[in-house]
């Protein structure tokens, strides 16, 4: 068994003695089932956090014949996040399930040599110059959501929030990833959108079921599943073959890629790569999926907890438009002085992770703290539990977007708070489009204060806002009601 480095005492005295996982506490399950029946998908991570409260930082939960080890330590989760890949990987039960709906593996579920040769394809157009070269792409599909939500508060209309956020990422991510002028926010044909929802959905509730009926059993649902991937896959052939005929019409583009499939082909295609157009399609579909909801939904929240704390809203508000002003006037540079704006976003993450719960699976027998892991055992870390604690953040559960900056701007925040709270994860594997996210996040936030007053933002179930995990987590049910600014 590889050893990993335990806390000792401060007195000096030995670890304590290893603990084997069925010796941890955890709540008590059936046999055969263990605990599948206590558990509810769309607020597993809920579950999860008042079960750190009876069970400690570590205890245990299984799935049937799948024993898991829950962490509600940022310290021990951060330590598996920066021992990727040699001690853990992303877990293999969610590739094996993607190849199974006939996708090919892009980064977000690859392992070992895979990851490491996607990776450098990916990060080609993912640094923060390629990010500033695609900005003007993000600001057409930013004014196209400005003038979406012109026409509703003209109207008086009531604004589906998550579903027009959807509508901007998606368009967002077409345009700026690979060059596609989507344009789901001017109609209301937003096929490829509605084919992208039962995708994630499918797959967290995949990855979570006992019995794997999809192999033996077609049911309805999973019919329309599989006409969805059809759609999906063929709108991902098309983005290639577009991007490959610029490529071919002007070979400029081969030095200087207009967007970040552009740049993936060109790495895919270098000598010695070792990468094909099967690499480049994963990574489409990984760029469609987490760059379409896990940033509509941090929005979503963002906007939420913004009107829910006036103070907080008049000092963004009072800052964009002095800095960044109308939307016409937006530049990369003037986006990065939005410092209160990013701290806003930062403090949602911390109270609203669209990931609360992060995987990994050891790749060989290891420990963490004093628990022996066996090979393949698949380790979940509570994201949010130590995020929540008055030791890490005082006042824990207020919006205080003022915690995220220091003296130099968010930049210069307490190293400690960003290794408490991880949105985008940590170590080698941390998230490559977390500046395009931000990017999106405060170019869409910026547009609406800039050029609405914000009447309303509330919950169709009339109570608090409900969390739902489905892959990510997002709000249930926010409806926004929006005034023109004169």
């Amino acid at each position: 068994m590889e050893p990993d480095t335990r806390r000792t005492p401060a007195s000096g005295a030995p670890p304590p003695a290893l603990r084997r996982l069925d010796e941890l506490p955890g709540p008590r399950g059936l046999p055969v089932l263990g605990n599948a029946l206590q558990i509810r998908p769309a607020r597993m991570h809920q579950q999860f956090e008042a079960w750190s409260k009876t069970y400690g930082p570590l205890f245990r939960v299984q799935l049937g014949r799948r024993k898991f080890l829950v962490m509600a330590d940022h310290e021990l989760m951060g330590a598996a996040l920066r021992e990727r890949p040699e001690r853990f990987r992303r877990p293999l039960l969610g590739g094996r399930i993607t190849r199974e709906m006939g996708f090919d593996e892009g980064l977000f579920f690859a392992n070992d040599d895979v990851w490491r040769r996607q990776r450098r394809m990916v990060m080609a157009g993912l640094d923060p110059g390629h990010i500033k070269a695609y900005f003007p792409s993000l600001l057409k599909v930013t004014r196209r959501l400005q003038a979406r939500w012109q026409t509703a508060a003209r109207s008086g209309a009531t604004i589906d929030l998550q579903a027009d956020l959807m509508r901007f990422t998606v368009d967002a991510i077409a345009g700026l990833a690979f060059g596609a002028d989507v344009n789901t926010l001017s109609s209301d044909e937003d096929v490829i959108q509605q084919h992208l929802n039962k995708i994630f959905p499918a797959l967290f509730k995949r990855t979570l079921s006992m019995l794997p009926y999809w192999r033996y059993l077609r049911l309805p649902a999973d019919r329309a599943l599989d006409r969805s991937v059809a759609e999906v896959k063929a709108a991902i052939r098309g983005f290639i073959a577009q991007a490959r005929d610029r490529i071919r019409a002007d070979p400029s583009l081969r030095e200087h890629p207009g967007n970040l499939l552009e740049a993936m082909i060109n790495a895919a295609d270098a000598g010695g790569s070792s990468m094909n157009d099967h690499d480049v399609a994963g990574n489409v579909l990984v760029m469609l999926l987490a760059g379409e909801d896990t940033t509509a939904n941090t929005l979503a929240w963002m906007i939420h907890l913004l009107h829910r704390n006036p103070p907080a809203l008049q000092r963004a508000g009072e800052e964009v438009r002095r800095i960044a002003g109308e939307p016409s006037q937006f530049t990369p540079e003037r986006m990065a002085q939005l410092d209160y704006l990013e701290a806003c976003a930062h403090e949602t993450m911390r109270l609203k992770p669209v990931a609360p719960l992060l995987a990994v699976q050891a790749v060989r027998a290891t420990t963490l703290a004093d628990v022996e892991i066996p090979t393949d055992t698949v380790v979940l870390g509570l994201m949010r539990h130590d995020s929540l604690l008055d030791r890490h953040f005082p006042h824990p559960t207020a919006f205080l977007p003022e915690r995220w900056l220091g003296d130099g701007g968010p930049a210069q925040v307490a190293s400690s708070a960003k290794r408490v709270s991880m949105p985008f994860g940590a170590g080698p594997r941390v998230c490559p489009g977390r500046y395009l996210a931000l990017l999106e996040i405060k170019m869409a936030a910026a547009m609406l204060l800039s050029s609405f007053d914000i009447d309303s933002v509330d919950s169709s179930s009339g109570t608090d806002v409900p969390e739902k995990l489905a892959f990510s987590m997002g709000p249930v049910g926010l409806r926004m009601r929006l005034r023109e600014r004169r």
